[in-house]
């Protein structure tokens, strides 16, 4: 028998069902004018780790213990690259045993000479600190942090001005330890106020003797949560015990250090140790439990975590397994930046820096009295980190079909394939009703029937 429900099976095989549950998605592009808006995260660290002065007593002391040489000259002209050799033994035995090293990198109070934000002065105060593997400690501007600014951010609106840091720094490239850095600059990064920076890989080289001008604009990129994509924002718990070692800062989910922090796991489930490259990421949680260790660090001249970290990166199956976690956070916020520079300090404020460094805790260079304002010039950086637009570039992911369009297809599919309307649908549950309504009325009537002529 031909009837017109032998049309319902093609509503069920209509492109636009199967389509729903494929979850497409398109991306929208969209230019809006955001004011205010937060001011992003500006971080900051001397090229060079070490400070001499404070490094090489207790490097000295390390080197004749252990018979790597015999020596109790602690100038830096006399600073050998054999002595150099030694420096990574000397941080994994430093590291290894427990030892704080903080005491040996460049502190903030003798960098900044001065920070103003929107007309505002700020000090060493503002920033948290971090450690990188690479720079040593740096430092953070407007990271949100519990213990800084009431645990709010800085917007570019305060004060009547529209977003403008200004900083002066001075990096005693006099102190650099010889023969470890090839370069002597500030490092820059301009970044998201919860992200963690990477600055070993982003950040920017701002050479002395020069005022630095970086001008920014906002990028937003926002994926849609599951099933329509498998971004995340979520910490995983080797993440967490990363960031609790920081200085209160709030740092939230990203995918580069979720990777970090994979292959350190995998590095030592396969070494015992982990990779010193990355020794900051040492706080790591094996798979399959919720312990933290902290682990060791691997000796410089072991294959063992190269070996490792080699196969982490090209074997799907490995990576898979223990960086299963580590997707694409769900909305991220980037800043294209123009970089710009002219030639700093003027002359009118040469004395105002030399009283900074004079007066800073470390030690002056030889012949300062007469060589001060050539060493001004090749150890400041001035940096002017400002709000170039108020246009916000957004990226936004969405569904290409929603539930409501899915239904008014199916409506379409079922006029064409059966040839009823959503009104005939409705008149055909008016119908149901009313006909359920009157058999409960006539079993009622029934009942009550019966009881009477009992």
């Amino acid at each position: 028998m031909n009837t017109s429900t032998h049309g319902i099976p093609g509503i069920v095989r209509s492109q636009t069902v199967l389509a729903y549950f494929a979850y497409p998605t398109q991306t929208s592009v969209s230019f809006t004018n955001q004011w205010p808006q937060p001011f992003p995260a500006v971080t900051i660290c001397n090229y060079s780790p070490y400070l001499y002065d404070q490094f090489i007593r207790s490097y000295l002391n390390y080197t004749n213990t252990f018979n790597l040489t015999n020596t109790t000259n602690t100038s830096r002209d006399a600073f050998t690259p054999q002595q150099a050799l030694y420096i990574n033994d000397y941080l994994q035995y430093k590291l290894n045993g427990n030892e704080s090293i903080d005491e040996i990198y460049f502190p903030l109070s003798s960098m900044l000479i001065k920070c103003v934000y929107n007309g505002a002065n700020c000090s060493t105060a503002d920033f948290v600190e971090f450690k990188s593997a690479t720079y040593g400690l740096c430092y953070t501007f407007n990271a949100e942090a519990s213990h800084i600014n009431n645990g709010s951010i800085h917007y570019n609106n305060e004060n009547g001005f529209s977003g403008k840091l200004h900083l002066d720094l001075y990096i005693h490239r006099h102190q650099y330890v010889p023969f470890i850095s090839d370069a002597a600059s500030i490092v820059t990064m301009i970044h998201d106020n919860t992200q963690l920076p990477l600055v070993d890989r982003l950040g920017i080289e701002l050479v002395p003797g020069r005022k630095h001008k970086i001008s920014y604009s906002t990028k937003n990129n926002v994926f849609l949560p599951s099933p329509y994509t498998t971004c995340t924002e979520k910490s995983n718990l080797g993440m967490q015990a990363m960031f609790n070692q920081f200085s209160g800062a709030n740092y939230t989910y990203g995918q580069q250090i979720c990777f970090q922090v994979a292959n350190q796991i995998y590095t030592y489930e396969q070494c015992g140790c982990v990779s010193p490259r990355q020794w900051t990421t040492r706080y790591i949680v094996p798979l399959g439990t919720t312990d933290v260790i902290y682990a060791s660090i691997c000796n410089i001249s072991d294959p063992c975590y190269s070996a490792a970290t080699n196969r982490f990166r090209n074997s799907p199956s490995v990576t898979s397994k223990y960086a299963a976690d580590c997707d694409l956070e769900c909305s991220t916020n980037e800043f294209v930046i123009q970089v710009s520079s002219s030639s700093a300090p003027q002359q009118w404020y040469m004395n105002d820096i030399k009283q900074f460094v004079e007066n800073s805790s470390n030690s002056l260079p030889m012949n300062w009295s007469t060589t001060w304002s050539t060493e001004i010039q090749s150890n400041y950086v001035g940096l002017d980190v400002v709000c170039g637009s108020t246009q916000v570039e957004s990226y936004t992911q969405q569904a290409t079909l929603q539930a409501v369009d899915v239904i008014s297809n199916i409506g379409g599919q079922t006029g064409l394939w059966i040839g009823i309307s959503f009104l005939s649908l409705m008149e055909f549950a008016e119908m149901l009703y009313r006909l359920l309504r009157y058999q409960l009325h006539y079993m009622q009537r029934k009942i009550c029937r019966k009881m009477t002529e009992n």
